[in-house]
């Protein structure tokens, strides 16, 4: 595996870190916020709907941007800041509006990250390097779920949100290599 598909895949292990702590718990924060099982199947559909969409938009846009790594990481950003976002939360409208802007970050960085991943990818290894990405999205969301809800439940949802927070922008920041020179010319050698 080439070095700079492990710097892609320890940034979205951060980034997948942050989604896997509030997804099983997340009809349990929409109650406590006043919401009920409307609300919170309708601010997912609302993040659900906005992500569909906007993906297909950015991917079309990933096909024709030189630098998918910048993409990649304003998506991370404004995913990270999504997830801060959800501390200030009171009610469902600012719920819908916390779902809109992850459905962004999510819709920018997801066709730019499976795009540089593809190229990375190491002759003859497709299935084993895809698999990878794919053992380490479950195995990190099994971690993340029980560090989500040992944290909602001792410390509270304000706490996992800062966590979450922070997790999201290491993985941003991670993202910042691959738009190194080096990565640059090592990446585009491809």
């Amino acid at each position: 595996m080439k070095k700079w598909l492990k710097v892609l895949l320890a940034a979205d292990f951060f980034l997948l870190l942050s989604m896997g702590m509030i997804i099983p718990i997340y009809a349990i924060f929409v109650e406590k916020i006043g919401g009920d099982v409307l609300a919170a199947s309708g601010a997912w559909a609302v993040f659900t709907f906005t992500s569909g969409i906007l993906i297909w938009l950015f991917g079309l846009w990933g096909d024709k941007v030189k630098h998918l790594e910048k993409m990649i990481f304003f998506g991370y950003l404004i995913r990270s800041f999504a997830f801060l976002g959800y501390f200030f939360v009171s009610n469902q409208y600012h719920l819908f509006f916390v779902q809109t802007v992850l459905g962004v970050g999510v819709a920018a960085s997801l066709p730019a990250y499976d795009g540089l991943y593809s190229r990375m990818l190491s002759k003859g290894k497709f299935a084993s390097e895809w698999g990878t990405w794919e053992g380490m999205n479950l195995i990190v969301a099994a971690i993340a779920a029980i560090i989500g809800g040992t944290i909602a439940k001792y410390l509270g949802f304000k706490t996992l949100f800062i966590i979450m927070f922070v997790s999201g922008l290491i993985g941003a920041l991670i993202s910042l290599f691959l738009m190194s020179k080096k990565a640059q010319k090592e990446i585009k050698s491809k």
